[in-house]
């Protein structure tokens, strides 16, 4: 018998709800007004509707001529360049052909642009990437803007693809909408080995081509990457939030079940349209509890701390206020359960294999950590999300999942976790805000105290580590790099040095207002620290060699500096202007950058900005 909600998580969900009122009201309300019990397109003059059908052919033609059958718009990140998104090529034609066995018709209504960070790392197209998210909400926004459709089904997989449809999806909210995954490529090389042969090279102990097998065998097929960053963190995540059909998040592609599970999902979007049996909009899905589910999930996993600005975004695009504050409450009690890459040797497959979803919320929803009384795009209710699907001689259905771990390495219960708390922790201190993940950093290393030495560029980081100047205890600050100044680039570069650095016996950490991703792993790293230094943060003000303390244990981000001294100290460098960032397309941009809002209110476009308001306004006491 499941036990009661736990009340830390049902006061924050109570305080979500109540800080979001007005708000999330007027967004309902939104919704109410342009929901239709018939089929949109009915609305539309007979010219507006001869386009809409004019490429069709055969009983599609008729079906979206004859505006009495729900119409389904596809929404795909395909492309056959990224191994994530590759599978979505034949989706198109199944899902057409499900959706008119089922009474409705579908028609692809368009592409969105999905990046990959692995391509991009540590090059001028990674400043574009955080960007990419708005770009893609806004896509998915002009590809559901026609009134032609009545559901949804959104293809996406990675890092801001998946936040970016369903902030595109959630302006639509009184249309339902299902997020359908590819799912993970098969296991390659062990990600230990990987890991090692990464560090090898930044020490100058193995070659270009020793580096560059080990990548290729660990990223080798079809599917998403193994490690558990922010794509895999993605995928769970909204699973748990009742978005995906349960089950599906981990499921390889290229497999019978890959393709029933996607025809399910062309199959419930047309039952619960307005039109069909059971209607159930994006706007009742996405609510204050799913939110909560999904930051518990996330927790619970260890999953990417890109989540910390992206669940942010997507409440905020649902009219509900999220704050680092609820993040860092709930990481206090809800345990850490899996150990996946970076978190561990194991990778989302072991997990998978382990119990996966099924078991994790199962456990959760039995321990009070989780809402169960949710509305899902299968169905009221999470409970239905403790079940897996399989194929009973060639039939989808669903069975119980497994109530036991196959793996213990990887996969715990509630009662015996890996740590009592979800090893995501807000940092606060006289350097403002910041976040860091430590459930991949042993205890002996949540705590540094080190001299500080600064830069603007990550590549200069990796030039002084080469020269042999980071040799010693040192807290590396890398600033300019938070979303006014340059887009907030992942610094996942980085890693391998500082681990060589962190190896050799040295004390180590990072402190950024830029990214980390998923995959920062054993080193210290305070991320997303805001005001960022291009909006006059203090961490502008850090000069090489000032102490600097950064205390994950305690909760504290602290310049031992003397205030007094602190307050006559000004910036001694600036972001790059807008000529100067240029190239790779970043001029295309470069309105972003003057729009974007602080880390904390989840570096979107579509919220409040540092122009809107002071710092005060925008929460940054400390």
């Amino acid at each position: 018998m499941p036990n009661p909600l736990h009340p830390v998580v049902a006061e924050v969900t109570a305080r979500i709800a109540e800080r979001s009122a007005a708000g999330r009201g007027a967004y309902l309300a939104r919704m109410a007004e342009a929901a239709s019990s018939t089929p949109t397109r009915a609305g539309l003059g007979c010219s507006n509707l001869a386009h809409g059908f004019a490429a069709c052919s055969g009983p599609d033609r008729l079906a979206v001529r004859g505006v009495t059958k729900p119409g389904v718009a596809i929404v795909s990140a395909y492309n056959d360049m990224l191994s994530a998104h590759q599978p979505f090529q034949e989706y198109p034609d199944w899902i057409k052909a499900a959706v008119r066995d089922a009474g409705g018709v579908a028609q692809f209504a368009g592409g969105v642009p999905a990046m990959c960070d692995g391509i991009t790392q540590g090059r001028a197209g990674m400043e574009l990437s955080l960007f990419s998210r708005e770009v893609i909400a806004m896509a998915t926004a002009v590809a559901l803007s026609h009134d032609m459709f009545d559901s949804t089904l959104l293809l996406g997989v990675c890092d801001k693809i998946v936040p970016g449809l369903l902030i595109g999806a959630l302006a639509f909210g009184h249309l339902p909408a299902i997020l359908v995954p590819a799912g993970p490529m098969a296991s390659g090389l062990p990600n230990g080995e990987k890991a090692r042969v990464r560090q090898a090279y930044a020490e100058g102990k193995a070659t270009r081509d020793d580096l560059l097998a080990a990548e290729s065998a660990a990223y080798h097929s079809p599917g998403t990457c193994t490690f558990y960053g922010t794509a895999n963190s993605n995928q769970l995540v909204v699973e748990v939030m009742g978005l995906h059909l349960p089950g599906t998040t981990f499921v390889a592609p290229g497999t019978p079940l890959r393709r029933a599970l996607t025809d399910a999902a062309a199959r419930r979007a047309v039952e619960i349209s307005a039109q069909g049996p059971e209607y159930t909009p994006l706007s009742q899905v996405v609510d204050e509890r799913s939110i909560v589910n999904g930051v518990v999930a996330l927790l619970a996993t260890g999953g990417s701390t890109n989540h910390t600005l992206h669940l942010v975004a997507i409440a905020a695009a649902a009219g509900i206020r999220l704050t680092w504050d609820d993040f860092a409450d709930l990481s206090a009690v809800v345990p850490l359960m899996a150990r996946v890459y970076p978190n561990g040797p194991a990778d989302i497959n072991h997990f998978a294999a382990a119990g996966g979803v099924q078991f994790l919320v199962g456990e959760l929803l039995d321990a009070g950590m989780l809402h169960g009384d949710v509305s899902t795009v299968a169905g009221p209710g999470l409970d239905r999300y403790r079940q897996e699907p399989f194929l009973d001689d060639g039939v989808l259905t669903w069975r119980p999942g497994a109530r036991v771990s196959g793996d213990r390495d990887v996969l715990r219960p509630v009662a015996e976790p890996f740590s009592a708390d979800g090893g995501l922790r807000m940092l606060a201190g006289n350097l403002g805000r910041a976040v860091i993940k430590v459930s991949a950093v042993a205890p002996e290393h949540r705590v540094v105290e080190a001299p500080a030495r600064v830069f603007t560029d990550q590549h200069a980081v990796g030039a002084a580590f080469q020269a042999g100047e980071l040799n010693r205890d040192v807290v590396i600050v890398l600033r300019q790099q938070g979303p006014r100044a340059n887009g907030m680039p992942e610094l996942h570069a980085l890693t391998p040095a500082l681990s060589a650095l962190m190896a050799r016996g040295h004390r180590v950490a990072l402190v950024t207002d830029g990214r980390m991703s998923g995959a920062s792993g054993k080193i210290p790293t305070a991320i997303h620290c805001t005001p960022e230094a291009a909006a006059g943060g203090p961490i502008g003000l850090i000069r090489d060699g000032d102490p600097v303390r950064l205390d994950a244990e305690a909760g504290t981000l602290t310049l031992l500096v003397e205030s007094d001294v602190l307050a006559a100290r000004r910036p001694v460098d600036a972001p790059r202007d807008d000529a100067a960032w240029t190239g790779t397309g970043r001029e295309l941009f470069a309105a972003f950058r003057h729009a974007v809002g602080p880390a904390d209110h989840g570096a979107t476009v579509f919220g409040p900005t540092f122009a809107d308001a002071d710092l005060d306004e925008l929460e940054y006491s400390v």
